[in-house]
């Protein structure tokens, strides 16, 4: 029988391949880079900040894996190789497999470690919410390649 772990596990293994496939779709490497029209942030930048807040909300705070967010980084870096990109999303899907193996469904109804929105909430209730923030730049990265490509 499926967990409410393994569930959240799937999810977050599914739309993480999903941003790799996404990365592997841009034609030209450098468009992952390039900014258009009213778009603030590439493809690039949404990658690793995607990656950087998984790796620390999951993988550092639930998984104690030891990762140190650079946020700025996250937005400041530049023309990092779709390969990186890749290696950096994979690293994110193990943090992720690793931290929530220590999870237990029980576990989540108790009270994540850091108040990130001002106050309490469950572990459920923000694994949720990142899902939710995976899911949206996702979009935003699949629209940024459209549009260049058209």
């Amino acid at each position: 029988m499926k967990t409410n772990i393994d569930s959240i596990k799937s999810i977050f293994s599914r739309d993480l391949t999903s941003l790799e496939k996404e990365i592997r779709s841009y034609t030209n490497e450098k468009d992952i880079w390039k900014l258009e029209a009213d778009i603030k942030n590439t493809a690039g930048n949404l990658t690793l900040h995607i990656c950087g807040n998984l790796q620390h909300f999951v993988g550092a705070v639930i998984g104690e894996d030891g990762y140190v967010r650079e946020r700025e980084q996250e937005f400041g870096k530049k023309d990092v190789s779709a390969a990186d990109l890749l290696a950096e999303i994979e690293r994110t899907k193990s943090a992720i497999t690793s931290a929530l193996d220590r999870l237990s469904d029980q576990d989540l109804e108790s009270t994540y470690p850091i108040e990130v929105f001002g106050k309490p909430m469950t572990f459920s209730y923000f694994l949720i919410h990142l899902t939710g923030h995976l899911m949206y730049h996702l979009g935003q990265i699949n629209y940024h390649r459209r549009l260049l490509a058209s």
